[in-house]
């Protein structure tokens, strides 16, 4: 698999070219935003790392053109920068993933292999599923022409399974992808957020979306419980 490391210190570009070569994957390495926006246009990858802080334009900045233009290679974002509004601007500009510096190697390659079993996958701007709409770019949620207040790890899971609409998700697929993998908790908390997601977007509405499947996971309806899918 071939990956492009965009990263502007050259000690720490090398550390990662020569630690993901050993680890089998054909490695690129880009060090400022233009070069990275060049290789990407020029090339498939089946992942970027993607420092934040690289000469303009920078790898926030870089997220979002690629997403501008309907390029969706999973993207990881390596950083120093470890404050949460970082995190959620990483985030937002459409990258998968975030680790900041200092990592251990274990960890950055547990985390590379989980980004490139993604596969590259359109994710239009608003979600709308039924009456509700999600922007992954304001976290505002609305449904049924009304805003709804929402945590913003509560409103992950229902990107999650908004992306997924009438398919049962499992609390495992949930923790895979909407926590890290350094979580260590069990799959309750799923339950507990998912609680949350139920109090935000059905509390105060005709009809619940979110469908707990006994024993599995969660559903989110498109349609009413005693109507068609799609009706």
């Amino acid at each position: 698999m071939r990956l492009l490391v965009v990263e502007d210190e050259p000690k720490m570009a090398d550390f990662l070219s020569r630690a993901l070569t050993r680890a089998g994957y054909v490695v690129d390495v880009a060090t400022t935003g233009e070069e990275a926006l060049w290789a990407t246009k020029e090339n498939d990858y089946a992942g970027v790392l993607l420092d934040g802080m690289i000469p303009a334009p920078d790898g926030f900045e870089v997220c979002r053109r690629l997403r501008r233009r309907d390029q969706w290679v999973p993207v990881m974002m390596l950083t120093a920068r470890d404050a949460i509004d970082d995190r959620v601007t990483g985030l937002d500009a459409g990258a998968d993933d975030y680790l900041t510096k200092p990592f251990d190697l274990a960890e950055l390659f547990a985390r590379v292999r989980a980004l490139v079993r993604r596969a590259p996958e359109k994710r239009p701007t608003i979600l709308r599923v039924a009456d509700l709409e999600l922007d992954p770019a304001t976290h505002i949620v609305v449904r049924a022409g009304q805003r709804v207040e929402i945590s913003t790890k509560a409103f992950a899971v229902l990107e999650y399974l908004m992306r997924k609409p009438e398919q049962v998700v499992s609390r495992t697929e949930l923790l895979d992808n909407v926590w890290d993998v350094a979580y260590e908790g069990g799959s309750n908390v799923v339950d507990v957020y998912a609680g949350r997601v139920r109090d935000a977007i059905d509390r105060s509405f005709d009809w619940p979306m979110l469908e707990t499947v006994r024993g599995v996971g969660y559903r989110l309806r498109s349609s009413p419980p005693d109507t068609p899918p799609g009706v």
